[in-house]
């Protein structure tokens, strides 16, 4: 395999591991969540942090509550256009963004796939904030990096800038 081959391959490896990793240690953080504070919550740093359960059904604090179906389509439509433009990314930076994004899209889209009322378990609460997941922290994460990358981007320009005849020289 050539050099270009491997290192595709290596992006893809990079944007899928770094997806399963997220997605994996938001269900299993869940999971533990479920079965450790179903009792009560935790008072980590009291009056800053606490772990508590709660079931959120909509979306970033709790906005569009009930959208499941809004919720699973965006996915779909995340994980079809990554997939899709998997093969043209060129650096494995915009790989691991993109695998952060969607590892936390796909564990918040497995709870509303599989929880009774398609709610999404959150058990992180700083007391000035609303709670979250691992998987809403990927979101986050993967959302400000991709953002990054495409600002940091040169603008490659694709029309011919005209020359006027004091910059053409005599």
């Amino acid at each position: 395999m050539s050099a270009e081959g491997r290192a595709k391959v290596l992006i893809k490896v990079t944007l899928l591991a770094a997806a399963v990793t997220v997605a994996g240690l938001d269900q299993i953080t869940k999971a533990i969540a479920r079965s450790s504070l179903a009792s009560g919550g935790i008072a980590v740093m009291p009056g800053w942090l606490d772990l508590q359960l709660s079931e959120n059904s909509g979306g970033a604090f709790g906005l569009f509550s009930g959208g499941r179906v809004v919720f699973l389509a965006a996915v779909s439509v995340l994980v079809i256009g990554v997939l899709a433009t998997m093969g043209r990314i060129e650096r494995r930076s915009t790989a691991l963004a993109l695998g952060i994004l969607l590892g936390g899209a796909l564990g918040n889209a497995i709870d509303r796939i599989f929880a009774d009322g398609g709610f999404v378990t959150d058990f992180i609460r700083f007391r000035w904030w609303p709670s979250f997941n691992v998987a809403d922290i990927g979101i986050v994460v993967g959302s400000f990096l991709v953002a990054l990358i495409i600002w940091r981007r040169p603008v490659e320009r694709t029309d011919p800038v005209p020359v006027t005849e004091t910059e053409a020289g005599p």
